[in-house]
């Protein structure tokens, strides 16, 4: 099926240059190794080389920086490593903390990077969740 039609909820709610990216490399990837799970991961990890999820939708990385976000997006498939969801591990402490900001995560100027990472995690779920069900 091609990717405009398997465009997830999250994609749908961003930047059109964001569904180009996943579009694209989700149909390169369905010729390369059939429709289904690794398609979509294939088209997640190009998409989180050149944008980050924020809320319920997906930005272009602090300063248009490009490259892995996340040790999964950053290795093979078969080396593993943890996703981040979306949310740019390498970004600026300051960076993070904007997000938080328009997230609302209460308590973020007191956080350590780490802590702004899962509370921006957690926020994204919320937001997503929220977009879904209303």
């Amino acid at each position: 099926m091609p990717g405009r039609q398997e465009l997830p909820s999250t994609l749908e709610r961003s930047a059109q240059d964001a569904q180009r990216t996943w579009i694209k490399a989700h149909d390169s990837a369905v010729e390369q190794y059939g429709e289904g799970e690794r398609a979509h991961r294939v088209a997640y990890g190009a998409l989180k080389h050149k944008f980050e999820k924020a809320g319920d939708h997906w930005e272009r990385k602090e300063g248009g920086r490009m490259g892995p976000s996340d040790p999964l997006a950053a290795h093979p498939r078969d080396q593993g490593g943890r996703s981040g969801e979306g949310v740019d591990d390498k970004a600026s402490k300051e960076h993070l903390y904007g997000i938080a900001r328009r997230l609302g995560v209460a308590g973020r100027s007191q956080m350590s990077k780490s802590e702004l990472l899962a509370e921006i995690r957690k926020a994204n779920r919320a937001k997503t969740r929220q977009a879904r069900s209303g």
